[in-house]
């Protein structure tokens, strides 16, 4: 996008089109107005519109342009953090609502997915969160104990059959779990979108949010050559925050990770790595994720930037990590890359904000925006619609918070990876 092939780099190859809109111009009106078109804002807008409501959305660039589009397309249940660390962080009554809500996340994903017929690479056959060493297997199984604790459906594998499911000795252990998947991010958003145009909602791209003001019982949001004005505001642009609700953005710490994509491998090798397409990643501090796209291609990700030299060093270490991991894959090139930004909160707990009268959003995804983020519309739907009240929420009202070592910590971030990709797996 934006005549940046590492921006989204495979997904926007292999994408279906986006859904046709237009900029907005003059000054409109609907019920509802949604600011920012990736899952969250998306997935508000379509459970809106299926309840009758009137919506329309805007969207600073194009439909998917921040992390929706640019991600590993890890359909995952849950957060990061330890389920019994959620409760500690959100309370005991919004932990627990929030952990069973966040568990099924997935499957929510695969029911819009059916219904709506979207062509997005959905596959259901479940993640491997991948051991290295005696402390990952310390950890998964204390996730597994707490998860299975409150009725979660996943299983701790051993180190035979991890082998035989990733195609690899490199791991001790893994945790599956059933729920997840994988998706092409950006064909997934680009669906939500055309599913919502289906249900009348109008999409607005190039169209920025500059200024806010309230006019009577209505909010104006203002943009390059119009306005939308609405009795309730969706803030969903999370780290890609500018404008009005740039506050959302030095709320959070932004962690950039990339994806490298091999081109569609040969059979025999493809039969020899993931044989029931999980996907998966380690219990690295820096970690490892890897996927198969329907073609057969493996996409590689970890922790950095391709820019100020990040592009040379970390294709460099993927290369080494992935003959390593995948010793059949030694002569195989990448021939797509690309990057993105996650948004990190202090707590790696999402947020949900009250912004002012009628302004609400849900933000701080920490890495795991598809399933979240779909999920987390549907209840603002709700919300919004009257079904349910500020006490059914599964996140209580947070104050915003300001990172205040936020450049330092980025910098760190960035250059830590680097320093740590330029120095690892080699031989």
């Amino acid at each position: 996008m934006l005549n940046d092939p590492r921006s989204h780099g495979l997904w926007e190859l292999t994408a279906p089109a986006a859904p046709e809109t237009g900029q907005l111009a003059g000054d409109l009106t609907a019920d509802v107005v949604v600011v920012g078109a990736g899952f969250c804002g998306l997935s508000t807008a379509l459970h809106l519109a299926e309840r009758g409501v009137d919506v329309a959305v805007m969207e600073a660039t194009e439909v998917g342009f921040g992390a929706a589009g640019r991600n590993v397309g890890l359909v995952n249940g849950g957060m990061w953090v330890m389920p019994d660390d959620i409760p500690k962080v959100l309370g005991a009554q919004h932990g627990e609502r929030a952990l069973r809500l966040l568990g099924d996340a997935p499957l929510l994903v695969r029911d819009v997915v059916d219904k709506y017929e979207i062509d997005c690479e959905l596959e259901r056959n479940g993640t491997l969160h991948l051991a290295v060493g005696d402390a990952g297997v310390s950890e998964l199984r204390e996730r597994h104990r707490q998860w299975t604790a409150r009725g979660a459906p996943l299983e701790l594998l051993d180190v035979k059959e991890t082998q035989q499911r990733v195609g690899s000795p490199a791991y001790a252990a893994s945790l599956f779990d059933p729920r997840a998947g994988t998706i092409q991010p950006l064909a997934y958003v680009r669906g939500l979108a055309k599913a919502a145009i289906q249900n009348h909602v109008r999409i607005f791209t190039s169209s920025p949010a500059l200024r806010t003001e309230r006019r009577g019982a209505s909010w104006k949001i203002s943009s390059k050559r119009g306005s939308l004005s609405g009795k309730w505001v969706i803030v969903a642009t999370d780290a890609y925050s500018v404008g009005p609700w740039a506050s959302v953005r030095r709320e959070q710490v932004h962690l950039p990770y990339f994806n490298l994509a091999t081109p569609p491998l040969p059979a025999n090798l493809r039969a020899s790595i993931l044989p029931g397409l999980e996907g998966c990643w380690d219990t690295k501090e820096i970690l490892t994720s890897f996927r198969m796209d329907r073609k057969g291609r493996l996409v590689f990700g970890s922790v950095g930037a391709l820019r100020n030299g990040g592009h040379a060093v970390h294709t460099a270490w993927a290369k080494r990590a992935m003959s390593r991991i995948f010793p059949q894959l030694a002569n195989i090139e990448f021939e797509a890359a690309w990057f993105g930004k996650i948004g990190m909160t202090s707590d790696a707990v999402p947020r949900f904000h009250e912004f002012d009268e009628n302004i609400v959003g849900f933000s701080g995804f920490n890495g795991r925006g598809i399933a979240p983020g779909t999920t987390f519309g549907k209840t603002l739907a709700a919300f919004v619609s009257g079904d349910i009240g500020l006490e059914n929420m599964p996140l209580p009202s947070s104050t915003l918070e300001t990172s205040r070592i936020r450049v330092l910590q980025e910098s760190y971030y960035e250059a830590g990876a680097q320093i740590a990709h330029l120095a690892t797996e080699r031989f």
